[in-house]
């Protein structure tokens, strides 16, 4: 019965509320800087962008929109997470710093066409793109290999013309939790760090080349914000 009760929509949306005020108020205590904000700062302003980070980032990139949104209260952000049940209470607890959520896997996009599922998401992500808004993905989720980027990314940006920023967050105080990707925890009054690398634009032809370099780039980013090495 404690189990069913955990996974009622009830356990799940108060889940996702505390979980939301906790990143808010463990984000909004940390002292951040930012590495490569000449390279954010375009995208703040405006135009499709697809901003990738590994999948053990996801708790920290709240703070970039919140830093964006500072700048360009208009600029909306959409970010693909997974199907299952920890998707959902963590597009949930999103939605707190205003960041829409679309359901897939970045694994799926790049085989749409033999996965049904995986039609829906990466359309509902091009339209975002077409609107002119930001598509925010985890290129290792949700289920790894951690650190090996599948294709989705350089899809979608193949498609739509909009290019990749690869970004990389951590912070001094912090914990790692016990899963497959050692996801970062923030703890309240540390000091952060977000890192931003040029952006890749992927020709249409170019895909596999955009997956490898992207992949090296979210490495270098994750290794300039002190994340520990797999």
């Amino acid at each position: 019965m404690f189990t069913r009760l955990l996974k009622s929509d009830t356990a799940q949306r108060s889940a996702s509320r505390l979980l939301g005020a906790y990143l808010a108020f463990a984000l909004r205590s940390t002292r951040w800087t930012i590495e490569g904000a000449e390279e954010l700062a375009p995208f703040i302003a405006g135009g499709p962008v697809v901003v990738a980070f590994w999948h053990e980032c996801l708790p920290l990139i709240p703070a970039m929109w919140t830093h964006a949104r500072r700048q360009n209260p208009g600029r909306r952000a959409t970010m693909l997470v997974s199907r299952h049940r920890d998707g959902r209470l963590i597009g949930a607890a999103l939605e707190r710093f205003y960041i829409s959520t679309v359901h897939g896997s970045s694994a799926r996009a790049d085989r749409a066409s033999r996965d049904k599922g995986g039609v829906p998401s990466l359309r509902a992500l091009l339209a975002v793109l077409a609107a002119g808004d930001v598509v925010a993905l985890t290129p290792d989720g949700p289920r790894g290999p951690r650190r090996a980027a599948a294709g989705g990314a350089a899809q979608l940006a193949a498609l739509s013309g909009a290019p990749i920023l690869p970004v990389a967050a951590c912070c001094t105080l912090r914990t790692h939790l016990p899963t497959w990707d050692r996801t970062v925890l923030p703890l309240p009054f540390g000091r952060g760090i977000l890192v931003c690398l040029p952006p890749i634009h992927v020709p249409r032809d170019g895909q596999d080349e955009a997956t490898a370099a992207l992949n090296a780039a979210l490495t270098e980013a994750a290794d300039r914000a002190g994340l520990p090495r797999p």
